[in-house]
C-alpha cells in the first residue's frame, strides 16, 4: 500500500541521526516487545508477514510519532486481538489497572494460548523463473492497495537481473492470509540515477529484492 511507512525518495525529515554505540534496546521494555513479537510469530498466532501489515495500517500521525519498538508492539496488538487471541477490552482494562497502579509487580506467566492447527511446512517447490542472470527487466508501475514489498521509489524504475534465489513466499498474499503462493526471487540492481534522478551520485548503484510477480 501506499503510506506512510514508504518514505524512500521522500524529503522533509531531516537527516538521518545515528547513535554512537547505540544499544540494541534503549529501555527493558524494548527487548519485551522484541520477544513478544518472535514467540507470536514462531508459535503461528500471526506470521511475519502480518505482522509488517500491522506497522503499515497505522494512521501516520501516529506511525511518524512512534518511536520503533512502539510501532512493534502496536502491530503485535493488533494482530493477536484480530485473530482472537486477545480481547480489546482486556487489554484496555489492564492498560487502565497499571496506570493506577504503577508500582506492580508483573503477573505470574500465563499458559499460552494454543496456535492455530497449522500443516507441517516445507520449503515451497521450485518454480522455473522467467528471468535470467543479466536480463534487463522494469520494475511495474502498480499501487497495490494491500502490504507489498514493492516500495514506490522502485516502480517503473529499469535495472537488470543480478541474481535468482530460488522460490519464496509471496509476502502480499501471505500478510491477508490468503496463502502463500510462492513466486520466484530475484536480487535486481537499479543504476542510482535511475531511482532518484539528478540528485543521485555519479556511478552509483543499488540492488533490491524482487518477486518475479512485480517484473516485466
Amino acid at each position: 500500500m501506499n503510506g506512510v511507512h514508504d518514505l524512500g525518495g521522500m524529503h522533509g525529515f531531516g537527516p538521518v541521526e545515528r547513535e554512537t554505540d547505540e544499544p540494541l534496546f534503549h529501555a527493558p521494555w524494548e527487548g519485551r516487545v522484541r520477544s513478544m513479537m518472535t514467540l507470536s510469530v514462531d508459535r503461528g498466532y500471526f506470521s511475519l508477514d502480518a505482522f509488517r501489515l500491522g506497522i503499515e495500517r497505522m494512521a501516520p500521525a501516529a506511525y511518524l510519532r512512534a518511536p520503533y519498538f512502539e510501532r512493534w508492539l502496536t502491530s503485535v496488538e493488533a494482530n493477536l486481538i484480530e485473530r482472537g487471541f486477545l480481547g480489546r477490552e482486556e487489554l484496555d482494562a489492564r492498560i487502565a489497572w497499571l496506570r493506577d497502579h504503577p508500582a506492580a509487580a508483573p503477573p505470574p506467566a500465563a499458559a499460552a494460548p494454543a496456535p492455530p492447527a497449522a500443516a507441517p511446512t516445507s520449503p515451497p517447490a521450485p518454480i522455473a523463473p522467467r528471468f535470467a542472470v543479466g536480463d534487463p527487466v522494469v520494475a511495474r508501475n502498480v499501487h497495490p492497495s494491500g502490504h507489498t514489498r514493492l516500495p514506490r521509489y522502485a516502480r517503473g524504475k529499469r535495472g537488470v537481473i543480478d541474481h535468482h534465489h530460488g522460490t519464496h513466499v509471496f509476502p502480499d498474499t501471505n500478510a491477508h492470509g490468503l496463502g502463500e503462493q510462492p513466486q520466484p526471487l530475484y536480487v535486481v540492481r537499479f543504476a542510482a540515477q535511475e531511482r532518484w534522478g539528478e540528485s543521485a551520485g555519479p556511478g552509483a548503484a543499488g540492488s533490491l529484492a524482487r518477486w518475479g510477480r512485480f517484473l516485466a
